[in-house]
């Protein structure tokens, strides 16, 4: 049930046609913006037009829950590598209704992996090993709480500099409306 040859038939198609030519951009983003958002599939297409984002305008890092829970994590390094190196200048969270993570169960989603196949040997090495799965598929409890949460770990860390603003939003998944929970030119 692959999807991989039809993507690579239609890639074919899309490169012969020249279709690629009207994303055509560099890498420095146009609006010197960063998002971090969810990896929600209702926000693929919505949130940029929904924030009147065009190919080349934002660096839009995404996972689940728009949640940065590890300070120095790969999401992280990827804001701070936006600001630093690819010249953004503000930082926007943007976390959405209806998301999966404030009603992440870490019991079901560890059920779900035994039952994908992981031992429990493996799932007993990771837990003596230091790694507490229970903490780490935790949610949060509200999505405005989760984005928060998330600015305020972006704002507190020692290698934003002091002039980026960072923001709080939370995305309608159905509608597209945009609610204000930080203005990062306030905080």
């Amino acid at each position: 049930m692959s999807q991989l040859h039809s993507i690579l038939d239609h890639n074919q198609e899309f490169v012969a046609n020249k279709e690629y030519e009207s994303y055509i951009t560099d890498k420095f983003p146009e609006k010197k913006m960063v998002i971090v958002t969810c990896m929600d599939t209702r926000l693929v297409e919505l949130l940029p037009r929904a924030m009147n984002l065009r190919n080349g305008d934002a660096k839009i890092i995404k996972n689940a829950g728009a949640v940065i829970s590890q300070p120095f994590g790969s999401v992280m390094r990827s804001l701070l590598v936006a600001i630093y190196e690819l010249k953004a200048a503000e930082v926007f969270i943007v976390g959405h209704t209806g998301c999966g993570m404030a009603a992440l169960n870490a019991d079901r989603v560890i059920h779900s992996m035994q039952d994908q196949g992981i031992s429990d040997e493996v799932l007993s090495t990771l837990e003596n090993s230091g790694i507490k799965l229970h903490k780490w598929l935790r949610g949060f409890e509200n999505e405005k709480e989760g984005v928060i949460q998330t600015v305020n770990i972006v704002k507190k860390h020692p290698l934003l500099p002091p002039n980026i603003p960072v923001h709080g939003l939370l995305i309608d998944s159905t509608t597209g409306a945009l609610e204000l929970i930080i203005d990062g030119n306030n905080a």
